[in-house]
């Protein structure tokens, strides 16, 4: 490893110390709303842990088609935060931090998480038919 000292090959924004070290997300200042949709869509499907996949993607087929841009907005922070603890706060497995205690659209994906109707999920097909 040519950078042994993470500090050296990462954000300075980034604190080593916590469990799950994030990148600060990219700006994204004039972004419009059909282009947004879509890499949400697309990055709610490709996070690399199979549950928070399932979840989102089923999530992202399901409502993403009908946000307005301050949903889409608010979707795209919690796409910041990391997989596991999108799972647990959806799965109601780990208490919300005060920033998400309010958030319609992370309550919106706690009821899908609870999946009342025990519909069978599968990975939707990322292009309509």
């Amino acid at each position: 490893d040519p950078y042994p000292d993470l500090g050296v090959r990462h954000s300075p924004d980034m604190d080593l110390h916590v469990p799950y070290a994030n990148l600060p997300p990219l700006p994204r200042p004039n972004e419009v709303l059909e282009t947004k949709r879509a890499r949400l869509v697309y990055q709610a499907r490709k996070r690399g842990i199979l549950e928070t996949d399932l979840l989102l993607s089923t999530f992202a087929n399901k409502y993403l088609g009908q946000f307005t841009m301050e949903q889409l907005v608010e979707f795209d922070k919690l796409m910041d935060e990391p997989d596991w603890d999108i799972f647990y706060w959806a799965t109601e497995k780990k208490v919300l931090p005060e920033r998400w205690v309010d958030s319609k659209v992370l309550a919106m994906l706690k009821a899908h998480a609870k999946n009342k109707n025990k519909v069978v999920l599968r990975m939707p097909d990322l292009e309509s038919k």
